[in-house]
């Protein structure tokens, strides 16, 4: 499949449904078991959505081939995890979450092109950085899109 055929566009409010649905078969799909995910999943991601629309500059991305939609992908402004003492020219990061793409469609550009589209997005926002949460399968589309691995830490509890 050509690039050309692959079309990305900003997903619409209407489209959060949709959205929550890739998130949660992302989980899945990540071989994490259904009885580990919360049953409300999709009103929890749809709320979560909304009030990053209003709070933190959200913007999901569609994939379409063929007017058919096969993936997409959702960034946001990151507010962080302590407070914020730098200038935002130093210091404005950018998130992208839940890059889905549909298994029939994977290994054919179509993540790339939507974390590509998040990336510009969040350049548009005057992010400094985007960072995201790679899986074991998405880490190497990511490193040659640029990404590095950073300084996060973690210890099991």
């Amino acid at each position: 499949m050509s690039d050309a055929s692959i079309t990305i566009r900003p997903a619409t409010s209407t489209e959060d449904t949709l959205l929550a649905q890739h998130f949660g078969q992302l989980w899945l799909d990540n071989q994490v078991p259904s009885e580990q995910i919360l049953p409300d999943w999709q009103q929890i991601t749809r709320r979560f959505i909304a009030k990053a629309r209003q709070t933190s500059s959200y913007q999901g991305f569609i994939a379409e081939v063929q007017d058919q939609i096969v993936g997409s992908a959702s960034c946001q402004l990151f507010a962080g995890l302590y407070p914020l003492l730098l200038s935002q020219d130093q210091r404005q990061y950018g998130y992208i979450w839940g890059v889905y793409v549909e298994a029939d469609y994977r290994r054919q550009g179509i993540g790339r092109q939507l974390t590509m589209a998040a990336v510009e997005y969040l350049r548009s926002h005057h992010c400094t950085h985007a960072i995201l949460h790679a899986s074991p399968w998405g880490q190497s589309v990511y490193e040659q899109l640029g990404f590095t691995t950073s300084n996060e830490m973690r210890i099991e509890l």
